[in-house]
């Protein structure tokens, strides 16, 4: 039946005739694709939502800032969220490397996953203040190494069970479903019908389902065993190049400008503790925010992506400058004691995260366009390891706002997106090189 079903949707997604046309995979990989790519879309739109559902920029600073959890705490969330998910990958990524079956990896990185989130959901129900906030950062920094066993291994799998031809299909229509599950669940927020407290709660209980799901289905699929000659270990690769820092000026300030304009990422949940204390409700704008975040994505990757290939230099150097406008005119509404109306935040943080899809897509087009194909992998580990670095010590941004209060914070980072201006101004265009 699922076969059948799978045959149907994998021609309809991809306007095959014939799913069982490969360009790049054996012969039997080749007669599974239609089941594999199927699993592939589900798992995919099932964590993904799962991602939307305790989004650690919004929901989960919400929760923290509404059940009183020190500002520290809700400063580490994106600190630990994006450090856990970078840093394990230059240790693990040459032992996972070597597996010759690395669904199974996936499959257990996405139940730890899932149990991290029900973990969160019954904190929630038990705790409050500091014991809740040290709860869900410890919490948090478990999913995100789980996340970053995941992430090392899903181009492996996907290459191994969709053709290169149909792989962008797969992606693509996911991360567009999951996008419009997010938005759902945003709008009933909105919508007041049900407390919000609870509704977000049952969110977190939701991801754990759909993580423990994904994982389930990714065990099943068929996966012929591959190289077990690994991609060697980031970390040591980093570590043999680091002279690349002090002999590339480009390479150098690059990672400059991404360091600078990884405050389009730290901001938002400084912006949400600013709009709680501003509208004294501390649930009344949480759906609009997360409605906000999620259509920022579906309107601007597109444009951005077109934009970065053509100049990814000037990417980034938009994104910095939208970025800033969006953090001053937040630090303005807030001195000014009107960023508690209603529509005010979610019109700025909307605009702060089309910048920030600005400078995922600059920076990710600029580094593999900057690198000839000896230099790639030694760029890419640099980068990564300075940038994990940096966003592990973002997490005393959390301690300046509890001594000076958010604003201080947002001010500081429109200061860093600024900033990151001016190296981005100095940056080759790669893409005419």
């Amino acid at each position: 039946m699922f076969r059948q079903v799978a045959d149907r949707v994998f021609r309809i997604l991809t306007s095959e005739a014939d799913g069982r046309v490969c360009k790049d995979l054996p012969e039997e990989a080749c007669r599974r694709q239609p089941e594999n790519f199927c699993k592939h879309v589900l798992s995919l739109i099932l964590t993904k939502t799962a991602d939307g559902l305790i989004d650690p920029k919004l929901v989960l600073s919400w929760l923290m800032t509404v059940l009183g959890a020190p500002a520290a705490y809700i400063g580490m969330l994106v600190p630990v969220r994006e450090a856990g998910a970078l840093l394990p990958q230059l240790f693990t990524a040459g032992y996972l490397d070597s597996l010759p079956l690395r669904k199974y990896a996936w499959a257990i990185g996405s139940f730890i996953q899932g149990a991290c989130a029900a973990a969160m959901g019954l904190a929630v129900l038990w705790m409050e203040g500091e014991a809740l906030g040290a709860v869900i950062i410890a919490l948090l920094a478990l999913l995100a190494v789980a996340r970053s066993v995941c992430s090392v291994c899903y181009k492996d799998v996907l290459g191994k069970t969709v053709d290169k031809s149909k792989r962008g299909t797969a992606t693509g229509a996911a991360s567009s479903l999951a996008a419009g599950l997010v938005i759902c669940y945003a709008l009933l927020i909105a919508s007041g019908w049900v407390d919000r407290l609870t509704l977000v709660t049952v969110g977190l209980m939701l991801a754990a389902l759909f993580w423990s799901l994904a994982g389930g289905l990714f065990w099943t699929l068929t996966e012929a065993r591959g190289s077990t000659a690994g991609g060697g270990n980031p970390f040591k690769i980093a570590l043999k190049h680091t002279s690349y820092l002090f002999t590339d000026r480009q390479l150098v300030l690059f990672i400059l400008t991404r360091g600078l304009l990884t405050a389009t990422a730290l901001a938002p949940p400084f912006m949400v503790a600013l709009g709680a204390g501003a509208s004294g409700n501390g649930f009344a704008g949480l759906g609009w925010l997360v409605l906000a975040s999620s259509f920022a994505g579906l309107s601007s990757s597109y444009v951005w992506g077109r934009l970065a290939d053509h100049s990814s230099r000037k990417v980034l150097l938009l994104a910095g400058l939208l970025g800033g406008v969006a953090l001053i005119a937040t630090s303005l509404c807030a001195f000014y004691e009107v960023l508690g109306t209603a529509w005010l935040l979610p019109v700025l943080l909307y605009t702060l995260m089309v910048a920030y899809q600005g400078v995922r897509l600059g920076r990710s087009t600029h580094l593999v366009d900057m690198a000839d194909v000896e230099k790639r992998a030694a760029y890419t580990a640099l980068s990564n390891t300075v940038i994990g670095v940096l966003l592990l010590m973002g997490g005393g941004f959390g301690l300046l706002a509890n001594t000076y209060g958010e604003l201080t914070v947002i001010l500081v980072f429109s200061l860093m997106c600024f900033a990151s201006m001016a190296g981005a101004f100095f940056l080759h265009e790669v893409q005419d090189d």
